[in-house]
């Protein structure tokens, strides 16, 4: 008798000793092999080959009566499809094979017509439906599942296919295995691999399984089910799955069926009541899975007259939550080391942890869909304006912003809010950077929705209308719109959490800080253990009420010495604000960025702001429109900001200085030493760096000499001009760091709006003309060229410069692992990213030492 070859390596029974790799013959086979390694009870398999089920799609066939031979005779066969990655899915499982009208007269004998019809029946149709392609309606409507049941699937097959249902054994596996392959390789399959990150010429492998039948009226249980020993959505030690009594495959699991239970349970009966013997054995078969298998697995299992088989481990599917609980667990119990379980807990995944989310099981009325621009879900009334969403939250009603676009005023309004809608931006919009920085759920980009702010609604993109009042669910994490309010998860931080991140801080080797602009943000980044904050944005300063009128003034000022006055009242201000920035940071590094946007941003732009600014500063409505309409550029992105703005209008950066160096003493008294931070944004010329270092010296001095006190401080540069980067050679010699802005370098290295981009960027990376929207990765062959050469052209000059990123890149795991390779001392991120990076930045760490 032909039997399938062990050492075959396309078609061979699994043994402990078959040739076969998960990139071979896939996951499950390879699985199966360690369960039979392992001596469980596992039916006999054949495993065919990822180029096995290539011939077949192509009409190449195996040796199907030899393969039927490896089997006892009559025995019935499933086949399960054996993916590289479970996750990359595969055609259904096709059970029963073999049957026909003459097994179907044994069985009868055997276990009693009505099982034997049933095994029948269930075969008829699943050939039906997913080998023969006939229409499943026509099964659907036979209600019958005995002899009379059978009958009529049998006949509604003949009169549809036009010929008798196949009674081959040989015939049968011959079409399933063909019918398989070809559903594998053919587009709609590619398509949808492709979306779950499978290469498109991904490998499909098959098994083929002699089967428990777990039916019949045998003195012992018979049934179906899955277990496993933790829970999927929390992680806890719990033993879940069901059960269901005169069952097959996974049919415990359907919707509407009567399963057992498998532990006691007052709710009704359970497996570990009606099957004791067989319970424990699931038990005892899984606590073993978990420890030689290192991880924790579902059983698929069947009981056959009163015997356990085990016909299927897989990993458990977790959230993300349960992830770190089960790696961290497994590492605790010694099954797995420490570098394995950070390994094992996927960054991007913390996301889920670090804010609310959308429950998996919620039902979801999406109305229109923009940018995932900070992660994270939130529900509210609609709100049309940053005042509007401050009164909401004093009468704690939470609200959901919904702007054009945002700007420096809307601050107040996102902190009052608890989620953010615009129609424009990207990834790197005023609404997105300060979204992720406040851990505030935020999609931008939704142009496919009309927002007609005048009339205060929302048409959406299935022309419904929503209005100021409705309640909306935004979800930051996949960049959809919903109406109503869906069931949410909360975020929780336990003890696995901070397990895991101190394990993946012993490992990593490149330093991790926020970008952080107010004492929330910066307590925010030390809840988080971030290494110091990279970037303080201090514009952001100046827009509370109490601050916004002074600057006014001082923007209006014609003379130095008004716009000194003027500065004078934001002195103590900003005095205050470091001082507590540096005592929340205590012993960490703060890096301060100066005054960086155009001054026309603080000004108002509609007739009740300028008659409202007109009466501040005394002066007629008339005059006030015409300085602000002087103020305006063409291009303000790229005119007087930044480092000119502090060359031109020099009193800003001294005030800025003073209130940095004053700081630092004052909070000095209290804890640790401080060591400020002073960053140039918008360097263009090493010229620009000296002369506002000299500016900054004498104020340094003068603080000195007036306190009586000493203090140190290091002076950078924010590299986020191209010129800044190929130059650095010359920049670096007159500061003790560069920090480059890779948010500016990429929009001028492309000619790129940041905030307008996000119109076209999906069309753009949907037709490959981009592999990623550049604001969200690095573009390493771009802009990445212009960083990796700042970087060596600066470490040419002066070897001791400490160089980093602090644009939103820093966030990203694919970016750090370009920072790490460029030799960067450190990225830094927004606040609710930073877990995201010190796990990526401990992965890329771990890989490097294995490698």
């Amino acid at each position: 008798m032909q039997k399938a070859d062990p050492q075959n390596p396309d078609v061979t029974v699994i043994t402990p000793t078959s040739p076969m790799t998960p990139s071979t013959h896939g996951g499950r086979a390879k699985c199966l092999q360690r369960l039979v390694r392992l001596d469980l009870p596992v039916p006999r398999t054949v495993a065919l080959s990822f180029a096995a089920v290539h011939d077949i799609a192509a009409g190449i066939m195996p040796d199907v009566p030899a393969l039927l031979a490896s089997f006892d005779e009559g025995a019935l066969l499933c086949v399960r499809p054996s993916s590289q990655d479970p996750d990359w899915g595969g055609p259904g499982a096709i059970l029963n094979i073999g049957m026909n009208d003459a097994r179907y007269v044994e069985l009868s004998d055997e276990m009693g017509a009505d099982s034997a019809a049933s095994l029948y029946m269930r075969f008829v149709q699943s050939y039906a439906i997913h080998v023969a392609r006939l229409d499943p309606d026509t099964f659907d409507e036979i209600e019958d599942t005995g002899r009379d049941g059978l009958s009529a699937a049998l006949q509604a097959y003949e009169e549809e296919a036009e010929e008798p249902f196949p009674q081959d054994p040989v015939v049968q596996l011959t079409e399933v295995l063909r019918s398989m392959a070809r559903a594998w390789e053919g587009t709609t399959a590619r398509l949808l691999r492709q979306a779950r990150g499978a290469p498109a010429d991904a490998g499909l492998g098959l098994v083929v399984q002699e089967m428990a039948l777990g039916l019949g009226q045998g003195t012992g249980e018979n049934g179906s089910g899955v277990l496993q020993l933790v829970d999927s959505e929390t992680g806890l030690q719990q033993i879940t799955g069901r059960y269901l009594s005169q069952s097959q495959g996974r049919e415990a699991l359907e919707q509407g069926t009567a399963s057992l239970y498998l532990t006691r349970d007052p709710r009704g009966p359970s497996l570990e009541e009606i099957a004791p013997e067989a319970f424990a054995q699931l038990v005892a078969h899984a606590e073993l899975m978990r420890v030689r298998l290192r991880a924790e697995m579902q059983i698929e299992f069947t009981i056959e007259n009163g015997q356990v088989h085990i016909l299927d481990g897989v990993r458990v599917q977790r959230s993300s939550r349960a992830a770190v609980r089960i790696a961290v667990r497994l590492a605790d119990d010694g099954i797995i080391p420490r570098q394995e379980a950070v390994l094992r807990v996927e960054p991007r995944g913390l996301s889920e942890l670090l804010h609310r989310q959308i429950a998996p099981e919620a039902v979801r009325d999406v109305v229109g869909y923009g940018v995932a621009a900070s992660p994270g879900a939130a529900t509210g009334r609609i709100v049309f304006s940053a005042a509007e969403a401050q009164a909401s939250a004093a009468r704690n009603e939470p609200c959901i912003l919904v702007r054009r676009e945002t700007s420096p005023e809307d601050i107040r309004g996102m902190h009052a809010a608890v989620g953010v809608l615009t129609e424009r931006g990207g990834m790197t919009s005023h609404a997105a950077v300060i979204g992720r920085g406040l851990g505030l759920p935020c999609v931008v980009g939704a142009a496919r929705m009309k927002f007609d702010l005048k009339r205060r609604r929302i048409t959406t993109e299935d022309r419904r209308t929503l209005k100021e009042g409705d309640i909306i669910t935004i979800d930051g994490t996949n960049g959809q719109v919903l109406a109503g309010a869906p069931e949410m998860i909360e975020a929780v931080l336990d003890d696995s959490f901070q397990t895991l991140m101190a394990w993946a801080d012993e490992f990593r080797d490149i330093g991790i800080r926020a970008n952080a602009d107010t004492p929330a943000d910066a307590a925010t980044a030390r809840n988080f253990a971030a290494d110091g904050i990279g970037l303080c944005r201090t514009e952001h300063m100046f827009f509370d009420a109490d601050r916004i009128t002074p600057m006014r003034e001082m923007i209006f000022a014609d003379a130095p010495e008004d716009r000194q006055a003027a500065l004078a009242m934001l002195l103590p201000m900003q005095r205050k604000d470091f001082t507590e920035l540096f005592r929340i940071m205590e012993g960490l590094p703060v890096c301060i960025r100066l005054f960086d946007p155009p001054l026309h941003e603080f000004l108002p732009t509609d007739r009740a702001g300028l008659r409202d600014l007109a009466e501040a500063l005394d002066l007629p409505v008339s005059d006030v429109t015409r300085r602000v309409e002087a103020l305006q550029e063409y291009n303000p992105m790229l005119g007087m900001r930044g480092v000119r703005l502090g060359i031109t209008v020099p009193e800003i950066y001294d005030m800025q200085a003073r209130a940095i160096f004053e700081a630092t003493l004052d909070a000095s008294h209290d804890g640790d030493p401080v060591v400020p931070e002073i960053m140039l944004p918008l360097v263009s010329a090493k010229r620009e760096v000296e002369l506002i270092r000299t500016r900054i010296e004498a104020v340094a001095a003068e603080v000195r000499t007036r306190r009586g006190q000493d203090f140190t401080y290091r002076l950078g540069v924010m590299v986020e001009t191209p010129r800044a980067c190929l130059r650095a050679d010359e920049i670096a010699p007159h500061a003790h760091f560069l920090s480059f802005g890779t948010n500016d370098l990429t929009q001028m290295t492309y000619g790129l709006s940041r905030d307008d981009a996000g119109r076209f960027m999906s069309e753009y990376v949907q037709q490959g003309l981009f592999g990623e929207d550049p604001f969200h990765v690095l573009d390493v062959e771009g802009v990445g060229e212009l960083v990796a050469t700042g970087v060596e052209r600066g470490r040419s000059t002066n070897n001791q410069v400490t160089l980093s990123i602090c644009g939103e890149h820093g966030g990203n795991p694919e970016s750090i692992a370009f920072c790490r390779a460029v030799g960067m001392d450190y990225v830094s991120c927004s606040p609710f990213r930073v877990p995201v990076a010190r796990l990526a930045a401990a992965h890329l760490a771990i890989r490097n030492q294995t490698l």
